[in-house]
């Protein structure tokens, strides 16, 4: 959470600048960024799951399919990102975009919106690795129980 509060704070700096799309660049950097290092935390960035046994990599990623995680195990491309900022802040960016026409107040708007929209965003994701990371964990405990019944 402290990595994503930092994050949010260079989307909100990003997004007071009056030059057009800096806010929207900043915002592909910062999750192109901090998402591969949240997933690294649960233990669930692409190369960490290929590192693991054939039997626990199928697990995870049918449990990331189940979550209806689409950023999961997979390297994070800029239509990717685009494509999850759209899902999750379509109304975000049309407040931004009419409030930074407004002197001052706008750009303070602007700011915490942004702010509150990558919050969002980078939340989501940690939700959906503890989840993931969660059902793994109940999965491969209830297999090696399975297995210790059978001996």
């Amino acid at each position: 959470m402290k990595m994503s509060r930092k994050r949010a704070l260079m989307s909100a700096a990003a997004s007071i600048l009056p030059v057009p799309f800096t806010n929207t660049a900043t915002d592909i950097m910062v999750l192109r960024d901090i998402i591969p290092k949240i997933a690294q935390k649960f233990g669930l960035a692409k190369e960490q799951i290929d590192g693991y046994d054939r039997q626990l990599s199928i697990i995870i990623y049918e449990v990331a399919r189940e979550v209806g995680s689409k950023i999961i195990g997979r390297y994070l491309t800029k239509d990717l990102i685009i494509h999850l900022l759209q899902n999750m802040g379509i109304k975000r960016l049309t407040v931004k975009q009419v409030s930074r026409y407004m002197p001052l107040i706008g750009q303070v708007v602007s700011a915490g919106v942004s702010y509150g929209g990558m919050m969002l965003v980078i939340r989501h994701h940690i939700n959906e690795c503890h989840k993931v990371a969660r059902m793994v964990t109940d999965r491969t405990n209830h297999q090696e129980k399975r297995l210790q019944g059978k001996r």
